[in-house]
């Protein structure tokens, strides 16, 4: 290894660091913003494996100092804040880290989207086109109910909405991070889970639509879907953030990128559960409850996906002077 050029390269990002520290030492954490906060645990990741390496590569005694330096300081501002400014980095997380988690990974998250909704599209075309392709997709009970009584199947969860509610919340926490996990597979499994669930409710769509009975069945997804499909597509996006840094690791190593890669896809989860569990209680006592109007539903859907809109559309204030 060329120890001058590695410096070089390396060095402007330990300085980033110095500044950061310096100012959560004279301030306390709460004087970084969100971003700088998740710069700063970023960079002690960093620099502790540039530690790592100097060791093992004998770079120099000034060089190894000055990360090990870096490295306790930086330990000692994440880990030994204090239960205050833990509960301050929450805060700071939910208040503006995850939308900026969000902002970043707003490619992979497009490209997550795009699939599900390809898979949707060729869902609704092949069942429309061919009811035969249906029964490789729905569920046959499904179909009977609705083409033979003229009724949907959510009507089971009223009676039972505790229980409801709870399966649904694990059930849709391991899809998305079935969706997550399938990143190690270079994509494949995200790509593949995607574009399945996608088909699947292509073809619902189609099913309930030529049963006259897309109306309620919209009404009974969109308040919990609101939520929850956007937390199928952000698990998606962490799940291609994984796969792009095992396929395309840049001017790092492979491992590295990918522990660059995972940190920035499990702030994208750590926001991906709460939705979840909200949109699971929604699911199972506010969907599918037959004395609220379909039109209520529907305003509140709209409501839920315009407020996600604008809370992962927030700008961090501007770090304090």
């Amino acid at each position: 290894m060329n120890v001058k050029r590695w410096v070089g390269r390396q060095e402007s990002q330990w300085q980033q660091l110095e500044v950061l520290l310096s100012r959560a030492e004279c301030q306390g954490l709460k004087a970084l913003s969100a971003r700088e906060v998740q710069q700063l645990s970023s960079l002690y990741r960093l620099v502790a494996a540039d530690l790592s390496r100097a060791r093992t590569r004998q770079v120099g005694v000034a060089v190894t100092e000055q990360l090990q330096g870096l490295a306790t300081r930086s330990y000692a501002q994440i880990y030994q804040g204090g239960r205050r400014q833990n509960w301050q980095a929450m805060v700071d997380f939910i208040s503006w880290g995850f939308p900026g988690a969000v902002q970043q990974a707003m490619g992979a998250v497009a490209i997550a989207t795009t699939i599900f909704l390809l898979g949707a599209a060729v869902g609704w075309w092949y069942t429309w086109r061919d009811p035969a392709f249906m029964q490789l997709v729905v569920p046959s009970g499904i179909i009977e109910l609705v083409q033979d009584k003229g009724q949907l199947w959510m009507g089971s969860i009223v009676g039972m909405e505790p229980l409801a509610s709870s399966a649904i919340m694990r059930n849709n926490i391991s899809v998305t991070f079935t969706t997550f996990a399938g990143g190690m597979l270079g994509g494949l499994g995200t790509l593949f889970v995607l574009w399945n669930n996608g088909l699947h409710i292509g073809a619902i769509a189609t099913l309930v639509g030529q049963n006259n009975l897309a109306y309620p069945f919209w009404a009974f997804v969109f308040p919990h879907g609101a939520l929850e499909l956007p937390a199928i597509f952000l698990a998606g996006g962490a799940g291609l953030l994984l796969a792009q840094g095992i396929l395309f690791p840049g001017r790092y190593g492979r491992l590295e990128a990918l522990k660059g890669a995972g940190n920035q896809a499990i702030l994208l989860m750590f926001g991906v559960v709460p939705m979840l569990v909200i949109a699971g209680i929604i699911e199972g006592f506010f969907s599918p409850a037959p004395q609220i109007p379909d039109s209520l539903k529907y305003l509140v859907g709209l409501l839920l996906l315009l407020g996600l809109v604008l809370y992962l559309n927030r700008q961090p204030p501007p770090p304090s002077a």
